[in-house]
């Protein structure tokens, strides 16, 4: 190994993010053997221990489910057969995302059972239970999200958001092992499970990390033993499924050529419902519940081809960018994910906003917490009609308004509904004498209009990108992906640039192909680095280009501090299973301790951990005490591993072998 020249020479760097680190550096830390770049050969991943059986579980924020399979059949995915009490007109293969805690916070329920004990509570009772809807959200919007962040339940109290969300996976896990138990005929083992859980790939890292910490809290998997769970990113999930899909599981809006006996007309809604009925007919030609994913798209795919995912959920829209490598067909991710919270619970805040509107923010406010039953109702009558729209529609829509909501608004006002409406002038939202809100086509569409006007928005700018070029197709999955409106605004803004393919059970594609991930991990072979990674050092101080305030003098030698040693650079591509390695040695021989920092940042290309937008997010310390090297100047090693859908980071004391390792703890601050 080389020694550098001295001007290179850089020091590990003790200074917090301090405003004057010369003051904290403390121990001068230690200096680089050879700052180089060692990838390992990425087939060496080692594949862990083994399990009889996948489980994964998509928990959304508008609805949640689990699907497994087991190792030995791994083309056959079992998904939910039905939860019990389902919504008229929504499918429920998955179940609501919805909790229920007693008046003491003890688990009660989860899904529609939570949701039907809740509403047929007594007011007076049911203000003292914790119901909680839609709060996966929570861990996209909170800015510095912790172990301690908090979600606030219907009736306004606060709860622990690990909690909920360890109660949650707590209730999946019970299910699942239940089912499998059924299945196998005996008491079927936790840690014969791999489990899968799908995340959203734009979410940040603390958020995946905080999913982690629930399982753990949950009982799922042990700290001990980590492989056990996988993070899968939401689209990727979608993407491992969409490549397997059969001609006859999807709708393909870019041709007209007829498909197994529907030809999609240039109508969408009603192509989507034709294929819906088609499906009917035919679901005695496959089960519905075991599904064989040996695809025929597949065989259209070549060397090389580029599509997008564009997984439209509830909460957010993430899309990817991927590239099949055959003949395995792996997947390279070509553009880091992007997207935002652009879900369709959009929808129902500017349903809201109109409520709002009409009967007045402050009445609105007091009815979710005095009837918080009530106004769940509304919001399940809303969603039903919600997913009735269509842009060819032209006779209105009717939501029923809860019995409690017009008498509670009589009472707060002294007016009643049907005046509230005819005061506010309002257009296209009328009273109908049968005590319902008649909305005019046009008002529902225009409650869609923000959200999808982002959705296009962004994929516009996505098709801009060098890397976005010549796409073969666009798979549209996730729930919202069901709506006609959202499919002919992606087919206007496309113009027939590519194939636009919509799976059947849309809301199940991300499920289904979890498993798949959870069966195989490494067939995404390359991702792209969502941030930027490093380690902070010190420089030999160079005037002229270092800033003066930088500067520190130690024993007569001038060293630039807070120096961002980069590892991997955001967007950067890196295969599964990459090592970036770096050789460091103790300034001071005498040392007993080395701590090494590692820093991330949004931003490329970051030059000092002083700068914002950069933030410590894990640390290695290495005890190198009481052993004594005979080298003139002890080798420690710093590995990280990337490509994963999470890091990990390691340290090595050559010398002795002495290694830690280290999570990355993002949730700390």
């Amino acid at each position: 190994m080389t020694e550098k020249d001295a001007s290179s020479e850089k020091i590990i760097s003790d200074a917090m993010a301090d405003p004057s680190p010369a003051k904290s550096m403390g121990d001068p830390g230690i200096t680089p053997l050879s700052p180089s770049h060692t990838q390992n050969d990425t087939d060496q991943v080692p594949s862990g221990p083994s399990f009889v059986v996948v489980v994964a579980i998509d928990f959304g924020t508008t609805s949640s489910g689990y699907a497994y399979a087991f190792a030995k059949e791994p083309e056959c995915i079992h998904t939910m057969r039905r939860w019990e009490g389902g919504d008229p007109g929504v499918s429920n293969q998955k179940t609501p995302t919805t909790i229920l805690l007693t008046p003491d916070r003890k688990f009660h329920s989860f899904g529609y059972a939570a949701r039907d004990f809740y509403h047929d509570l007594d007011p007076s009772e049911s203000k003292h239970w914790l119901y909680l809807e839609k709060f996966k959200m929570k861990l996209h919007t909170t800015a510095n999200l912790s172990i301690n962040t908090d979600l606030h339940a219907a009736n306004g109290k606060r709860v622990k958001a690990l909690d909920i969300f360890a109660y949650a996976l707590a209730f999946f896990k019970e299910q699942a092992l239940k089912e499998l138990s059924d299945q196998t005929g005996g008491e079927f083992d936790n840690s014969d499970v791999r489990w899968v859980i799908t995340v959203p790939a734009i979410w940040k890292m603390p958020a995946k990390q905080f999913m982690r910490e629930a399982a753990y809290k949950s009982g799922l998997v042990s700290r001990e033993n980590p492989e056990q769970l996988i993070i899968a990113l939401e689209p990727e999930a979608a993407s491992i499924y969409c490549r397997k899909l059969r001609l006859h599981q999807m709708v393909d809006l870019g041709t007209q050529t007829t498909q197994n006996g529907f030809s999609p007309s240039d109508n969408v809604g009603s192509g989507m419902s034709q294929a819906k009925e088609h499906v009917r007919r035919n679901r005695q030609s496959r089960t519905f519940l075991v599904e064989n994913v040996i695809g025929e798209l597949w065989s259209e795919l070549e060397e090389g081809d580029r599509y997008v995912v564009v997984d439209c959920g509830g909460g957010t829209v993430d899309l990817t960018v991927h590239q099949i490598r055959l003949p395995e067909g792996h997947l390279k991710e070509l553009y880091k994910a992007s997207g935002g919270p652009y879900g369709s619970i959009g929808i129902d805040y500017e349903f809201e906003k109109l409520l709002c509107k009409i009967f007045g923010q402050d009445f609105i406010d007091q009815f979710k917490i005095k009837r918080p039953a009530a106004w769940v109702d509304l919001m399940i009558a809303f969603e039903s009609r919600k997913r009735a729209a269509a842009p060819d529609r032209t006779n209105p829509l009717n939501i029923n308004l809860p019995f409690s909501f017009i008498d509670y608004y009589k009472k707060f006002r002294g007016h009643s509904v049907e005046h509230a409406l005819r005061k506010s002038n309002v257009d296209f939202v009328k009273w109908s004498s049968q005590g319902m809100l008649r909305m005019n086509p046009d008002a529902m569409n225009s409650l869609f209009k923000p959200t999808i006007d982002h959705i296009i928005q962004h994929l516009t700018e996505l098709f801009e990108k060098p890397e976005v070029s010549d796409i073969k197709f666009l798979f549209l999955v996730g729930g919202f992906a069901e709506s006609p409106l959202l499919q002919q605004a992606v087919q206007n803004m496309l113009q027939g640039r590519s194939r636009i393919i919509i799976p059947h059970d849309v809301g199940l594609t991300i499920l289904k192909g979890a498993v798949l991930f959870g069966l195989d991990p490494s067939v995404i072979k390359v991702r792209r680095s969502p941030l930027t990674y490093g380690v902070g050092v010190l420089n030999r101080f160079v005037e002229g280009k270092h800033p003066p305030e930088k500067l520190l003098v130690k024993d007569g030698t001038r060293w630039c501090t807070d120096v961002f040693d980069t590892f991997i650079a955001a967007d950067q591509s890196v295969a599964l299973g990459e090592m970036v390695k770096r050789s460091y040695t103790p300034a001071k021989p005498s040392q007993q301790v080395i701590v090494i920092h590692v820093y991330c940042s949004e931003k490329e290309n970051a030059s000092f951990i002083s700068e914002p937008g950069v933030r410590k997010c894990g640390t290695l310390r290495l005890d190198v005490s009481g052993t004594e090297s005979t080298a003139a100047r002890r080798e420690i090693q710093t590995l990280m591993q990337f490509g994963d859908t999470e890091i990990r980071a390691m340290a090595v004391d050559v010398s002795t072998g002495r290694t830690v390792k280290a999570s990355i703890d993002f949730l700390s601050h």
